[in-house]
């Protein structure tokens, strides 16, 4: 098992990714994981020598560019062929490495997701997702959080379906309920969008879903799996990250709200592409990169997005 890391990319590269390699490698040992990582060599190799990093378990393959967080992606993958972002996808597409993590331009990472790699068969279109917690301790997913603003009925049903998924192989919940975000529980409330989405989802047999969800029951045991959006899913993921940094502000100590740190969730994966590609926050540190590759070994070992793939074809 072979795993990328752009070491260059987030606020705090390449020192917060290398301690959070330390840090994944220090809690787990597994012999078949091995690590490439990206990056400038000169700065890596003092880091990884100064956190005592095991040398067996990594590769550096050295790089001499960065692709800053501002800069236009496009452009930037096309110009600057030797990134950290664009060698980790030249070797995710040549099958080198197996999944690929980047707390970089987020936008860089979704044009390499979509371009680079295959996205899977009858998948209109890609989508990521948000982890939300409960209160009961479980954890919700909600998609789509921002890659796709303007939607289709059709791309919301496809969105449950690989959440679905997605919450059945890495979550543990069986047969995952599914809501639709929406203004009122009753069938026919909502936008176009909305009232259109409804009776696909309705008549989905692959999901099991449950009907309109409304804002109140986000963060509620309500639903498992939470399809919007773009647009919606994004203000929600902005107000729920909100949560834990008032929290901090006010020196609020609390299980369930400390819960909404996002480190302890890594970071977000792209569904409905052919191999695992996590996306993380800009402002990452050590917790959030080890918690990247903890989700990237569950994607892989899971093959979850092989069971993606099939469920999106069987509908």
């Amino acid at each position: 098992m072979n795993i990328g890391i752009d070491m260059m990319g987030g606020d705090y590269a390449p020192q917060e990714a290398v301690k959070g390699v330390k840090q994944y490698l220090l809690k787990n040992s597994f012999e078949q994981l091995h690590l490439v990582l990206f990056g400038n060599e000169e700065q890596l190799k003092p880091l990884l020598s100064e956190n005592e990093v095991p040398q067996e378990k990594y590769t550096i393959q050295p790089t001499s560019q960065v692709i800053g967080m501002n800069e236009h992606p496009t452009k930037a993958l096309k110009e600057k062929t030797d990134s950290s972002i664009a060698v980790g996808f030249q070797h995710l597409a040549a099958g080198k490495i197996d999944a690929f993590i980047s707390a970089g331009n987020t936008g860089a990472m979704m044009v390499g997701a979509m371009f680079s790699i295959k996205v899977v068969e009858g998948v209109l279109r890609p989508t990521i997702s948000s982890v939300i917690p409960k209160p009961d301790g479980s954890t919700g997913l909600l998609l789509d959080v921002g890659l796709n603003a303007d939607c289709k009925p059709e791309h919301l049903n496809q969105f449950a379906v690989m959440g679905s998924v997605f919450c059945q192989y890495i979550f543990g919940v069986e047969n995952p309920k599914v809501g639709l975000m929406n203004v009122g529980e009753e069938e026919g409330k909502g936008n176009i969008l909305a009232q259109a989405a409804y009776p696909m989802l309705k008549s989905n047999k692959a999901i099991n879903f449950i009907g309109n969800v409304e804002g109140r029951d986000v963060f509620r045991n309500q639903a498992d799996v939470m399809v919007c959006e773009g647009f919606t899913g994004n203000v929600i993921l902005k107000m729920a990250e909100s949560i834990y940094d008032i929290a901090q502000e006010q020196q609020i100590d609390n299980p369930y709200l400390n819960r909404f740190n996002f480190e302890i969730y890594g970071g977000t994966p792209v569904l409905g592409v052919e191999k695992p590609v996590i996306i993380g926050h800009g402002i990452s540190h050590a917790t959030a990169f080890s918690n990247m590759i903890d989700v990237a070994v569950k994607m892989l070992n899971t093959d979850v997005l092989g069971k993606v793939k099939e469920a999106v074809q069987r509908i």
